[in-house]
Protein backbone atom coordinates (compact mmCIF):
# COMPACT_ATOMS: atom_id res chain seq x y z
CA UNK A 1 0.00 0.00 0.00
CA UNK A 2 3.00 2.24 -0.18
CA UNK A 3 2.35 3.61 3.17
CA UNK A 4 5.15 5.09 5.06
CA UNK A 5 6.01 6.44 8.56
CA UNK A 6 5.04 10.16 7.87
CA UNK A 7 1.28 9.14 7.24
CA UNK A 8 1.27 7.42 10.57
CA UNK A 9 2.42 10.47 12.36
CA UNK A 10 0.41 12.31 10.66
CA UNK A 11 -2.96 10.52 11.76
CA UNK A 12 -1.52 9.88 15.20
CA UNK A 13 -0.61 13.85 15.53
CA UNK A 14 -4.31 14.16 14.20
CA UNK A 15 -5.78 11.35 17.08
CA UNK A 16 -3.49 13.52 19.43
CA UNK A 17 -4.68 17.08 19.13
CA UNK A 18 -8.19 16.90 17.90
CA UNK A 19 -7.49 19.05 15.18
CA UNK A 20 -5.67 20.07 11.79
CA UNK A 21 -4.22 23.20 13.26
CA UNK A 22 -2.91 21.35 16.33
CA UNK A 23 -1.72 18.51 14.52
CA UNK A 24 0.53 20.77 11.77
CA UNK A 25 2.05 23.00 14.84
CA UNK A 26 2.98 19.59 16.47
CA UNK A 27 4.64 18.50 13.31
CA UNK A 28 5.59 21.51 12.25
CA UNK A 29 3.85 21.64 8.71
CA UNK A 30 1.21 23.44 7.17
CA UNK A 31 -2.45 23.00 7.53
CA UNK A 32 -2.40 21.97 3.95
CA UNK A 33 0.36 19.93 3.52
CA UNK A 34 -1.27 18.11 6.48
CA UNK A 35 -4.68 17.53 4.97
CA UNK A 36 -2.75 16.42 1.63
CA UNK A 37 -0.96 13.56 3.59
CA UNK A 38 -3.89 12.40 5.46
CA UNK A 39 -5.88 11.92 2.00
CA UNK A 40 -3.09 10.65 0.92
CA UNK A 41 -2.89 8.22 3.16
CA UNK A 42 -6.87 7.68 3.10
CA UNK A 43 -6.63 6.80 -0.73
CA UNK A 44 -4.09 4.14 -0.14
CA UNK A 45 -6.17 2.70 2.31
CA UNK A 46 -9.47 3.09 0.20
CA UNK A 47 -11.14 4.19 3.30
CA UNK A 48 -12.08 7.10 5.50
CA UNK A 49 -9.96 7.95 8.74
CA UNK A 50 -11.11 11.28 9.70
CA UNK A 51 -14.87 12.70 9.66
CA UNK A 52 -14.54 16.62 9.41
CA UNK A 53 -17.13 18.91 9.10
CA UNK A 54 -16.60 22.83 9.33
CA UNK A 55 -16.71 22.66 12.92
CA UNK A 56 -15.59 19.35 14.42
CA UNK A 57 -13.12 16.70 13.49
CA UNK A 58 -13.43 12.86 14.65
CA UNK A 59 -11.70 9.99 13.87
CA UNK A 60 -13.39 6.50 12.38
CA UNK A 61 -13.77 3.55 13.94
CA UNK A 62 -11.01 2.46 11.28
CA UNK A 63 -9.09 5.38 12.18
CA UNK A 64 -9.38 4.55 15.79
CA UNK A 65 -7.71 1.40 14.93
CA UNK A 66 -5.02 2.68 12.74
CA UNK A 67 -4.65 5.52 15.15
CA UNK A 68 -3.58 3.41 17.76
CA UNK A 69 -1.69 0.70 16.02
CA UNK A 70 0.52 4.11 14.45
CA UNK A 71 1.40 4.97 17.89
CA UNK A 72 2.44 1.62 18.77
CA UNK A 73 4.55 1.38 15.79
CA UNK A 74 6.29 5.17 16.04
CA UNK A 75 7.14 4.01 19.95
CA UNK A 76 8.64 0.69 18.55
CA UNK A 77 10.63 2.70 15.83
CA UNK A 78 11.87 5.18 18.25
CA UNK A 79 12.43 2.83 20.87
CA UNK A 80 14.56 1.11 18.21
CA UNK A 81 16.68 3.94 17.00
CA UNK A 82 17.63 4.93 20.48
CA UNK A 83 18.74 1.48 21.47
CA UNK A 84 20.74 1.53 18.57
CA UNK A 85 22.91 4.49 19.43
CA UNK A 86 22.65 4.44 23.14
CA UNK A 87 21.76 1.02 24.24
CA UNK A 88 18.80 -0.66 25.86
CA UNK A 89 16.62 1.46 26.72
CA UNK A 90 14.20 1.10 30.71
CA UNK A 91 11.74 -1.58 31.34
CA UNK A 92 8.10 0.96 31.36
CA UNK A 93 5.91 0.35 33.59
CA UNK A 94 2.18 2.55 34.11
CA UNK A 95 -0.63 2.62 36.88
CA UNK A 96 -3.63 4.70 36.65
CA UNK A 97 -3.05 6.39 40.51
CA UNK A 98 -2.41 3.93 43.27
CA UNK A 99 0.03 1.89 42.36
CA UNK A 100 0.06 -1.31 44.60
CA UNK A 101 -0.06 1.11 47.92
CA UNK A 102 2.42 -0.26 50.35
CA UNK A 103 4.19 -2.98 47.97
CA UNK A 104 5.14 -0.34 45.77
CA UNK A 105 8.42 0.54 47.06
CA UNK A 106 9.67 -2.45 48.07
CA UNK A 107 8.67 -4.66 44.56
CA UNK A 108 11.03 -1.37 42.75
CA UNK A 109 13.61 -2.29 45.51
CA UNK A 110 13.85 -5.64 44.90
CA UNK A 111 13.38 -5.34 41.17
CA UNK A 112 16.77 -2.56 41.32
CA UNK A 113 18.37 -5.38 43.77
CA UNK A 114 17.70 -8.49 41.71
CA UNK A 115 17.87 -6.85 37.68
CA UNK A 116 20.33 -4.22 38.27
CA UNK A 117 21.17 -4.08 34.73
CA UNK A 118 17.47 -3.58 33.68
CA UNK A 119 16.42 -0.05 34.83
CA UNK A 120 12.36 0.17 35.43
CA UNK A 121 10.49 2.90 35.51
CA UNK A 122 7.06 4.10 36.46
CA UNK A 123 4.57 6.09 34.80
CA UNK A 124 1.04 7.34 36.16
CA UNK A 125 -1.54 7.89 33.44
CA UNK A 126 -4.86 8.62 32.68
CA UNK A 127 -5.77 5.66 30.90
CA UNK A 128 -2.99 2.50 31.11
CA UNK A 129 -4.67 0.02 29.26
CA UNK A 130 -4.68 2.67 26.28
CA UNK A 131 -0.88 3.37 26.90
CA UNK A 132 -0.48 -0.57 26.46
CA UNK A 133 -1.95 -0.35 23.49
CA UNK A 134 -0.29 2.15 22.01
CA UNK A 135 3.08 1.42 23.23
CA UNK A 136 3.65 3.63 25.64
CA UNK A 137 4.38 1.44 28.55
CA UNK A 138 5.41 -2.31 28.52
CA UNK A 139 3.32 -3.26 31.18
CA UNK A 140 0.71 -1.84 33.57
CA UNK A 141 -0.74 -2.37 36.77
CA UNK A 142 -4.72 -2.78 36.50
CA UNK A 143 -7.73 -2.81 38.59
CA UNK A 144 -10.00 -3.68 35.85
CA UNK A 145 -10.00 -6.20 33.08
CA UNK A 146 -9.15 -6.04 29.78
CA UNK A 147 -10.45 -6.05 27.38
CA UNK A 148 -8.45 -6.01 24.85
CA UNK A 149 -7.35 -9.56 22.48
CA UNK A 150 -3.75 -8.05 21.78
CA UNK A 151 -3.22 -8.15 25.96
CA UNK A 152 -2.34 -10.86 28.39
CA UNK A 153 -2.66 -10.50 32.16
CA UNK A 154 -2.40 -12.02 35.55
CA UNK A 155 -4.07 -11.50 39.02
CA UNK A 156 -1.86 -10.89 41.78
CA UNK A 157 -3.91 -10.12 44.82
CA UNK A 158 -7.40 -9.55 45.98
CA UNK A 159 -7.31 -5.65 47.14
CA UNK A 160 -9.72 -4.29 49.76
CA UNK A 161 -12.24 -1.09 49.04
CA UNK A 162 -12.51 1.41 51.61
CA UNK A 163 -14.56 4.55 51.98
CA UNK A 164 -12.93 8.14 51.60
CA UNK A 165 -14.58 11.01 53.98
CA UNK A 166 -13.85 14.11 55.43
CA UNK A 167 -12.12 13.97 59.06
CA UNK A 168 -15.06 15.93 60.63
CA UNK A 169 -17.62 13.46 58.75
CA UNK A 170 -19.90 11.98 61.17
CA UNK A 171 -19.27 8.66 60.26
CA UNK A 172 -16.02 9.40 61.45
CA UNK A 173 -16.89 11.00 64.97
CA UNK A 174 -18.81 8.31 65.55
CA UNK A 175 -15.79 6.30 66.05
CA UNK A 176 -16.88 3.23 64.15
CA UNK A 177 -13.97 1.59 62.09
CA UNK A 178 -16.17 0.35 59.03
CA UNK A 179 -19.03 1.99 57.35
CA UNK A 180 -21.04 0.61 54.56
CA UNK A 181 -21.96 0.92 50.88
CA UNK A 182 -25.66 2.33 51.97
CA UNK A 183 -24.35 4.27 54.77
CA UNK A 184 -21.73 6.12 51.30
CA UNK A 185 -24.64 6.04 49.12
CA UNK A 186 -26.71 8.21 50.93
CA UNK A 187 -24.44 11.07 50.52
CA UNK A 188 -23.11 12.73 47.28
CA UNK A 189 -20.18 10.32 45.79
CA UNK A 190 -17.28 11.58 43.89
CA UNK A 191 -16.91 9.46 40.83
CA UNK A 192 -13.27 10.18 39.37
CA UNK A 193 -13.01 9.85 35.37
CA UNK A 194 -9.17 8.39 35.83
CA UNK A 195 -10.23 5.83 38.35
CA UNK A 196 -12.78 2.37 36.73
CA UNK A 197 -12.76 0.61 40.21
CA UNK A 198 -16.12 2.35 41.26
CA UNK A 199 -19.18 3.31 39.21
CA UNK A 200 -22.97 3.79 40.85
CA UNK A 201 -22.68 -0.28 39.59
CA UNK A 202 -21.08 -1.18 42.80
CA UNK A 203 -24.41 -0.57 44.50
CA UNK A 204 -27.86 -2.64 43.80
CA UNK A 205 -30.19 -0.87 41.44
CA UNK A 206 -32.49 0.13 44.25
CA UNK A 207 -29.88 1.55 46.25
CA UNK A 208 -27.47 3.72 43.95
CA UNK A 209 -26.04 6.46 45.54
CA UNK A 210 -28.74 9.72 46.29
CA UNK A 211 -26.44 11.94 43.86
CA UNK A 212 -23.11 12.00 42.21
CA UNK A 213 -20.28 14.64 41.12
CA UNK A 214 -18.14 13.50 38.66
CA UNK A 215 -14.06 14.87 38.83
CA UNK A 216 -11.04 14.92 36.38
CA UNK A 217 -8.36 13.49 38.52
CA UNK A 218 -7.16 12.23 42.02
CA UNK A 219 -6.40 15.81 43.02
CA UNK A 220 -9.91 17.06 42.45
CA UNK A 221 -11.63 13.70 43.91
CA UNK A 222 -9.44 14.20 47.42
CA UNK A 223 -10.29 17.73 47.29
CA UNK A 224 -14.01 17.50 47.21
CA UNK A 225 -14.12 14.92 49.72
CA UNK A 226 -11.83 16.91 52.62
CA UNK A 227 -14.12 19.63 51.89
CA UNK A 228 -17.30 17.71 52.80
CA UNK A 229 -18.76 18.02 49.49
CA UNK A 230 -18.21 14.44 48.69
CA UNK A 231 -17.53 11.39 49.70
CA UNK A 232 -15.54 8.62 47.78
CA UNK A 233 -15.25 4.66 47.62
CA UNK A 234 -11.68 3.55 46.35
CA UNK A 235 -8.91 0.77 46.74
CA UNK A 236 -7.50 0.02 49.58
CA UNK A 237 -3.56 1.30 47.61
CA UNK A 238 -5.07 5.14 48.07
CA UNK A 239 -4.77 5.50 51.25
CA UNK A 240 -1.11 4.42 51.20
CA UNK A 241 -0.41 6.69 48.10
CA UNK A 242 -2.35 9.49 48.83
CA UNK A 243 -2.85 10.30 52.35
CA UNK A 244 -4.01 13.87 52.35
CA UNK A 245 -5.08 16.13 55.13
CA UNK A 246 -8.59 16.39 55.84
CA UNK A 247 -9.47 12.80 54.87
CA UNK A 248 -9.87 9.77 56.56
CA UNK A 249 -10.31 6.07 55.04
CA UNK A 250 -12.33 3.64 56.44
CA UNK A 251 -12.82 0.00 55.59
CA UNK A 252 -16.15 -1.33 53.72
CA UNK A 253 -17.69 -3.50 55.27
CA UNK A 254 -19.78 -4.59 52.38
CA UNK A 255 -18.26 -4.35 48.94
CA UNK A 256 -16.68 -6.69 46.86
CA UNK A 257 -12.53 -6.82 46.65
CA UNK A 258 -10.77 -5.33 43.68
CA UNK A 259 -8.06 -7.86 41.87
CA UNK A 260 -5.10 -6.08 41.23
CA UNK A 261 -3.80 -7.41 37.69
CA UNK A 262 -0.35 -7.02 35.92
CA UNK A 263 -0.98 -6.51 32.14
CA UNK A 264 1.52 -6.41 29.21
CA UNK A 265 0.83 -6.88 25.27
CA UNK A 266 0.60 -9.76 23.38
CA UNK A 267 3.39 -9.47 21.99
CA UNK A 268 6.11 -7.93 24.52
CA UNK A 269 7.87 -5.06 23.19
CA UNK A 270 10.69 -5.24 26.16
CA UNK A 271 12.66 -8.51 26.76
CA UNK A 272 12.29 -7.94 30.44
CA UNK A 273 8.08 -8.30 30.43
CA UNK A 274 8.51 -11.65 30.99
CA UNK A 275 11.39 -11.50 33.78
CA UNK A 276 9.02 -8.31 35.53
CA UNK A 277 5.94 -10.74 35.58
CA UNK A 278 7.83 -13.37 37.57
CA UNK A 279 9.21 -10.75 39.47
CA UNK A 280 5.88 -9.48 40.62
CA UNK A 281 4.21 -12.46 41.08
CA UNK A 282 7.05 -13.48 43.67
CA UNK A 283 7.81 -10.47 45.25
CA UNK A 284 4.46 -9.79 45.79
CA UNK A 285 3.59 -12.94 47.26
CA UNK A 286 6.44 -12.70 50.08
CA UNK A 287 5.59 -8.97 50.69
CA UNK A 288 2.27 -9.50 51.71
CA UNK A 289 2.83 -13.09 53.78
CA UNK A 290 5.30 -10.44 55.97
CA UNK A 291 2.52 -8.08 56.38
CA UNK A 292 0.16 -10.61 57.45
CA UNK A 293 2.68 -11.44 60.30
Amino acid sequence: MNVDLRHLRALAAIGDEGTITGAAAVLRISQPALSRTLEQLESRLGTVLVERTTRSLRLTAAGRRLNEHAHRILHQVEDALAEAAAGARPLRVGFAWAALGPYTVGLLKAWRRDHPATELRVHRLADPEAALRRGEVDAAFLRTRPEDDGLRWVDLYEEPRVAALAEDDPLVLSGRPRVTLAEVAARTVALCATAATTGEELWPGERRPAATVEVANVDEWLTAIATGDAVGVTADATRHSHPQPGVVYRPLADAAPVTVRLVWPAEPAHPATGAFRDHARRTLTALRAAAAG
